[in-house]
């Protein structure tokens, strides 16, 4: 009732208000998966990366690839983890540079990308992005590739 004894609906408890933003009506959660695979395209798209992950892990990989029923093609993910948090990520990335780059102009530049692409993709500041160089693939690496994978098949 109001004031002069009419019964008056109440509406303003029970509606949701039309002029709320959109963004204040739920929750977006982002899988720590989804900025892993985000940083990983981002640091191989950048000229100079060879590959990302340890030679070991990239060995260890390529044999989990020719098993039957492991999955199709290489992980996104590999060399690369992350820490997710609502505001902000931490990435920390492992990678193989071409021979003749200079590591230091290919790492700024990963670290650009990478950030770029997950602040603008995940919405997350990226507070640091850690890089580990962990080897050089070299021009000779292709040839000694070439010949254990005709041995091995």
């Amino acid at each position: 009732m109001d004031s002069s004894g009419r019964n008056t609906p109440m509406t303003e408890n029970t509606r949701v208000k039309l002029g709320a933003a959109p963004g204040s009506r739920g929750r977006t959660t982002i899988a720590d998966v989804v900025v892993e695979k985000i940083a990983g395209m981002a640091a191989r798209d950048v000229p100079g990366v060879y590959a990302l992950g340890s030679g070991f892990a990239r060995s260890m990989g390529s044999v989990r690839e020719r098993m039957p029923g492991a999955g199709s093609g290489k992980s996104v993910t590999r060399g690369i983890s992350v820490e997710v948090g609502e505001l902000q990520a931490a990435i920390d990335l492992e990678l193989v540079v071409d021979y003749g780059v200079s590591i230091t102009d290919v790492a700024a530049a990963v670290r650009e990308n990478v950030i770029s692409a997950v602040e603008r993709m995940a919405d997350r500041e990226v507070v640091e992005v850690n890089i580990t160089v962990s080897d050089v693939k070299l021009p000779e690496d292709e040839e000694d590739e070439g010949e254990e994978r005709q041995r091995i098949q």
